[in-house]
């Protein structure tokens, strides 16, 4: 067997990182409808109504009991989470992020809200891991491009 050979050999085996990536390109394109819908609701529906004062999202964080500072911090984080989702280069990030938010948002419904409430950001959190795991590769990239 030449050395030649051996490589022709070796490349299906070196191929099986580009089969695993076409995978996660159909996964990728499946997990395309919930990031839209979910950057549709964080902006629309839960960061907007924060940052513009609606009378329920001020309600609700006077019951939180950190102030209102915390419900324009929450909706600033939502709102650049969605944006986030949007941009490709940028999903994988934004939805690591959100899983924090999610996480709070859990905490909070548990402790001082409606705990029955706390399955809708558990929900989302798990389609965030999803699709931060799915572009974890272009958050490496992109944090490896911000150091040099």
């Amino acid at each position: 067997m030449t050395a030649q050979t051996a490589q022709t050999v070796q490349s299906p085996t070196a191929a099986a990182p580009v089969e695993s990536t076409a995978d996660g390109g159909s996964v990728r394109k499946v997990l395309w409808v919930p990031q839209v819908l979910l950057a549709a609701f964080l902006l629309i529906a839960s960061g907007l109504p924060k940052l513009v004062g609606q009378a329920d999202a001020v309600e609700t964080f006077d019951l939180i009991g950190w102030g209102q500072w915390f419900r324009y911090v929450t909706g600033i984080v939502e709102v650049s989470g969605a944006i986030g989702l949007l941009v490709p280069r940028l999903a994988g990030l934004a939805a690591t992020g959100l899983i924090g938010l999610m996480a709070g948002a859990i905490t909070t419904h548990l402790l001082v809200l409606d705990p029955a409430w706390s399955l809708m950001p558990a929900a989302f959190a798990v389609i965030f891991a999803a699709i931060a795991w799915n572009r974890r590769h272009d958050t490496r990239e992109f944090l490896h491009s911000l150091k040099h």
